[in-house]
C-alpha cells in the first residue's frame, strides 16, 4: 500500500543548528536534505533563506532554488528569518516576499539583513508593491509575482554562482524546458506559455478594473451624490478594487505554483493532471465555503463537510466526525479544506476508503486552558499500511499547511491504519468573536 511519504526529515546538522531557535524556527528548518533526485559535488552548496507566508507559494519559490542549483532554507515570516540568521553565517542570498504579517515586513526585512550582514545578496518579490531603487536596500533586486522560473534561476546563479546542487533526472520525470536552465542574460529570457497567460490575464483584469471605476463614478453622478460624498466613495472603491486585484494575482500565482508541483514530480501528464484538478477543486471548494460568510470567519464542521462530500458514498457515511464546532478563519478554512483534500485522495487510492468496509473517524478537541486545537484523522478497516518510500508533494504541503497554522503535524502509519494528527493554538485557526 503506497502512502504519502514521512513529514519529520532532518540531517544532524540541521538539527543541531535547530536547538537554539525558537519552537517555531526549530519545526521549520527542515528542507536542508538531500533530495534522492539530487547531487552535490565537494564544493559547498550556497544557502538561501526563502521568506513567505504563503506555504504554496514558498514551495515554489524553494523550487526556483533548488532548480538554480542552492540548498533553500526556509521562514515563514521575517521574526523567523532573524532567528535563522542569527543561528548561522551560511546564507548567501535572502529571497523574501515583501507582504508578511509580522512584526516587519519583507522590505523592512531586507534593510535589517542588508545593514546586519551586508555580504547576503537580496532579492525581493510582490504582487502588489513595487518599491523604488531608494526605498530597495543597495544592490538588491526586485520581481513582480508570477515569478518567471527561467529568469529567476538566471539571476539566482547571477547573484550567487552557477549552483553546485545538480538535478538528476528520473525515468519517470517529465521533460523539462532547456530555456529553464540556461545562463543567457535575463533581458534574453524568452517568456514562458504560462507568463504569456498570466500576462494577458492581468492585462484582461487591469481593463475590467478600470472599467469599473468609470462606471462606479457615472453612476455616482446620476445618483446626484455630492463632490464630497463622491470622493469619499471614490477612496472606498479603489480600496475595494486593490483588494479584489491583489487577491486575484495571488490566486493567478497559487494556481501556477499548484500546476507546477502537481507536474513536477508525476509520473505521467495523466498523473499529473489528476493531482491538479483535485488540489484546484478544493481551492474551488474552499472559496465556495468562504463566499457563503462573505470571507469572514466559516463553521469548522461545515468546513469539514464540505472538503469530504465529494468522497462520501451514496447511502453510507463513510466519514465518521466528532467535536465541537468553533467558528474559524479565513486561511483556516483553506489550509483545512487543502490538506482534506491530499488526505482524501490518498485514502480512496490506497488507504481504508479504496474498499467497502473501511471508514475515516475525524475527531477534534478544544483544549481551553492550554488553547489548543487537537485533530485526529484515522482510518479503520482498510489495507495493511506500509510506511512510505518516498517524500511526496503532497506530504511536504500538508506539513507545511500545518506550519502555516503554527502548528505541528504528525503521520503515524500504523498496521491497522493511518493517523494524520494536528496540534495548533487556537489562536491560529478560531475566529475572533
Amino acid at each position: 500500500m503506497k502512502r504519502i511519504g514521512s513529514l519529520f526529515v532532518r540531517d544532524k546538522r540541521s538539527t543541531v543548528r535547530a536547538i537554539s531557535l525558537s519552537a517555531a524556527a526549530r519545526c521549520r528548518i527542515h528542507r536542508e536534505t538531500v533530495s534522492p533526485l539530487m547531487s552535490t559535488n565537494s564544493i559547498a552548496v550556497p544557502k538561501v533563506l526563502v521568506v513567505e507566508d504563503e506555504m504554496i507559494l514558498r514551495m515554489r519559490a524553494v523550487d526556483i532554488v533548488e532548480d538554480a542549483g542552492f540548498h533553500p532554507v526556509e521562514a515563514v515570516n521575517a521574526d523567523e528569518a532573524i532567528s535563522i540568521l542569527e543561528s548561522r553565517s551560511d546564507i548567501s542570498l535572502l529571497f523574501t516576499d515583501i507582504q508578511m504579517p509580522g512584526s516587519i515586513d519583507g522590505l523592512k526585512l531586507a534593510h535589517a539583513v542588508h545593514d546586519r550582514w551586508p555580504s547576503i545578496k537580496i532579492i525581493l518579490v510582490s504582487g502588489q508593491v513595487k518599491p523604488t531603487d531608494a526605498e530597495r536596500p543597495a544592490d538588491s533586486r526586485f520581481f513582480g509575482k508570477p515569478l518567471g522560473v527561467a529568469q529567476m534561476i538566471a539571476e539566482l546563479q547571477a547573484m550567487v554562482g552557477e549552483g553546485a546542487l545538480k538535478i538528476v533526472p528520473s525515468a519517470t520525470e517529465l521533460p523539462q524546458d532547456d530555456a529553464s536552465h540556461s545562463m543567457a542574460p535575463i533581458e534574453a529570457s524568452p517568456r514562458s506559455a504560462q507568463e504569456v497567460v498570466l500576462s494577458a490575464e492581468n492585462d484582461s483584469l487591469r481593463l475590467l478594473l478600470e472599467q469599473a471605476g468609470i462606471d462606479a463614478e457615472t453612476l455616482l453622478v446620476q445618483a446626484g451624490i455630492d463632490a464630497k460624498e463622491r470622493e469619499a466613495a471614490d477612496k472606498l472603491q479603489k480600496l475595494i478594487l486593490g483588494e479584489l486585484h491583489h487577491r486575484i494575482k495571488n490566486t493567478l500565482s497559487t494556481v501556477s505554483a499548484i500546476a507546477s508541483q502537481s507536474f513536477r514530480a508525476a509520473p505521467s501528464i495523466e498523473h499529473g493532471q489528476k493531482a491538479m484538478e483535485g488540489r484546484l477543486t478544493a481551492l474551488t471548494r474552499a472559496h465556495d465555503v468562504l463566499m457563503q460568510v462573505s470571507w469572514a470567519s466559516a463553521s469548522l464542521i461545515h468546513t469539514f463537510g464540505s472538503a469530504t462530500e465529494p468522497y462520501e458514498s451514496q447511502g453510507a457515511r463513510r466519514f465518521h466526525f466528532n467535536g465541537p464546532d468553533i467558528q474559524i478563519t479565513s486561511s483556516a478554512v483553506i489550509a483545512l479544506a487543502m490538506t482534506f483534500n491530499e488526505l482524501c485522495t490518498n485514502t480512496t487510492k490506497f488507504g481504508a476508503l479504496s474498499v467497502p468496509a473501511g471508514r475515516v473517524e475525524i475527531a477534534w478537541t478544544v483544549d481551553e486552558p492550554k488553547q489548543r486545537l487537537r485533530l485526529f484523522w484515522t482510518e479503520r478497516g482498510g489495507p495493511v499500511v506500509r510506511p512510505p518510500t518516498r517524500r511526496s508533494f503532497g506530504t511536504r504541503m500538508m506539513e507545511s499547511l500545518g506550519q502555516q497554522l503554527n502548528g505541528q503535524v504528525q503521520l503515524a502509519y500504523e498496521p491497522s491504519g493511518f493517523v494524520y494528527a494536528l496540534d495548533v493554538p487556537l489562536g491560529s485557526v478560531m475566529a475572533a468573536a
